[in-house]
């Protein structure tokens, strides 16, 4: 009988941790092309790597980690591409050496955290890469600001690695391993005998969705991602297009046992929905581009979390996917932007939308998705669309229908987007596997949601209707301080840890870690 190949993405991560050794071995002195060359061939080698993951799962029919395969072809897409990048950005930059070794250490644990399936490995490895990613935040150390930024964010990290190996000691307790799969199998041994989980499986959830939380920049811990600015920005791209997203994939990895914490499903559903909604207000008195980005990923997480914790895990993947490729577009393209607003500058400016064409564009929306649901009922029953997520779906639309112009047009762009999502559903729906249908408690949870998009959106039509009305007067200096959410958590973590004193300039040029 022949040896059976083991998956081939469970390499990945080794494959960076290879291309380290050139540089951690290198002199000061090094040529800086000698110490990029090794982490480009890692970029172009992961991919192609996962590529034959792919490949090997199509071929022999084996029940691969379909999730986790997935996850690893989106880093080695991502790495490929902030490698080639960095190279450039950098070039001429001294302390080249220590942003390689940070950078390849952050992949390779980012890489374990996607491909293991030991919830050790799992826990261990997200640790590793928030302390990577700290070299990196602190990457011109002659700047104060980032400095206080990456002490906040370490404090927040090491506060959820806290709730990460309380939850972990919990899990592994109850399932007597620390196998992913074993302690899913007994979560589903539990509801199967009791109906229930049990109190230490709940606790577990809990400390665990608390983990996430604080990793993915909620409110009201939301602050150090947005006033990182001073790291390079293929650093702004590898957070906020990678590791802010780590904390929807683990909880897609343990959707078993969260569709049976009521507990952790509310507070996933508050707090990501509150942050959503007031993430999304603040981000529209914003005029620099990239804090504009870093409060768009506050609350596209928020949504995340939201869909997680009312089952809507499809819908949730596509999310995780869709925004990481976006954001590393966007922070990677934002030198382009004063380009862009010149453009727009020279082109006439639109009349504000008024409420008749927002309240207009929110039907179109709604119908077409109507017809959507009701031609994927007939053609696919076996993959039931939520009506949930159709109805935030079309919340979600409805401001893009409105700057559409032209009937064809429109009804064109609507035929395409929805017919790529219902690709992308199916998709989605094949590489997570069956999933616990929502509960009841989660169809209340669903209407909460549901009122805070519709207040959302009815909120940005009037502001945008009538910018200069008492609503707009109002809201304004509120949204634009953040509604001082950040302030009282900044005061606490320096009360519990005061910044050390930032260091002298000149050692912005060293090397060592």
């Amino acid at each position: 009988m022949p040896f059976p190949l083991p998956d081939l993405s469970t390499l990945l991560p080794w494959l960076y941790l290879l291309a380290i050794l050139p540089a951690l071995f290198s002199r000061a002195t090094a040529p800086a092309d000698h110490l990029w060359w090794p982490a480009r061939l890692a970029g172009y080698a992961g991919f192609a790597l996962v590529l034959a993951a792919l490949l090997q799962a199509l071929l022999d029919g084996r029940d691969n980690d379909r999730l986790g395969l997935a996850m690893a072809t989106l880093v080695s897409l991502l790495a490929l591409v902030i490698i080639d990048f960095s190279q450039r950005y950098l070039n001429g930059e001294p302390g080249q050496r220590r942003y390689v070794l940070a950078l390849l250490g952050t992949l390779a644990a980012v890489a374990w955290v996607v491909t293991s399936s030991d919830l050790y490995v799992l826990v261990g490895a997200w640790i590793i890469s928030s302390l990577c990613l700290h070299q990196l935040l602190t990457f011109y150390r002659d700047r104060p600001m980032a400095q206080v930024v990456a002490h906040k964010k370490f404090l927040a990290s090491r506060l959820a690695d806290l709730c990460l190996v309380a939850a972990t000691l919990l899990l592994v307790r109850a399932a007597g391993d620390s196998s992913i799969a074993v302690i899913l199998n007994e979560v589903a041994q539990r509801l199967q005998t009791s109906g229930a989980l049990g109190w230490d499986l709940q606790l577990a959830t809990v400390l665990l969705v608390l983990a996430v939380i604080l990793k993915s920049a909620q409110l009201p811990v939301h602050g150090w991602l947005i006033q990182v600015m001073e790291a390079p920005t293929p650093v702004s791209a590898l957070l906020h297009a990678g590791l802010v997203n780590l904390g929807g994939f683990v909880l897609l990895r343990f959707a078993p046992l969260l569709s049976a914490a009521p507990t952790a499903q509310t507070l996933l559903v508050v707090v990501g929905g509150l942050t959503a909604v007031l993430a999304g207000l603040v981000m529209m008195t914003r005029i620099s581009i990239k804090v504009r980005l870093a409060w768009s990923t506050c609350a596209q997480m928020g949504l995340m979390l939201l869909q997680c914790g009312l089952g809507l895990y499809e819908l949730a993947l596509i999310h995780l996917l869709a925004h990481s490729l976006y954001k590393a577009y966007a922070f990677l393209g934002a030198g382009d932007t004063v380009a862009q607003v010149r453009r727009h500058m020279l082109q006439p400016r639109s009349a504000p939308a008024s409420l008749k064409l927002a309240l207009l564009a929110l039907v179109v929306a709604a119908v077409w998705l109507t017809l959507l649901h009701s031609l994927w009922s007939l053609l696919l029953p076996a993959h039931p669309l939520p009506l949930l997520a159709l109805v935030i779906l079309a919340i979600g639309l409805a401001p893009w229908c409105m700057r559409l112009s032209g009937a064809l047009h429109s009804v064109g762009m609507l035929i395409l987007l929805l017919g790529c999502y219902l690709l992308w559903h199916l998709a989605a729906a094949q590489v997570l596997g069956t999933r616990p249908a929502p509960s009841d408690l989660q169809q209340y949870l669903g209407g909460f949601a549901l009122l805070l998009f519709v207040g959302l959106y009815a909120l940005q039509a009037l502001i945008i209707a009538q910018p200069q009305g008492l609503l707009a007067r109002r809201l304004y200096p509120l949204a634009f301080a953040g509604f001082y959410l950040d302030e009282h958590f900044t005061r606490l973590t320096f009360r519990l840890w005061p910044l050390p004193r930032p260091q002298h300039a000149t050692s912005a040029t060293g090397e060592s870690l």
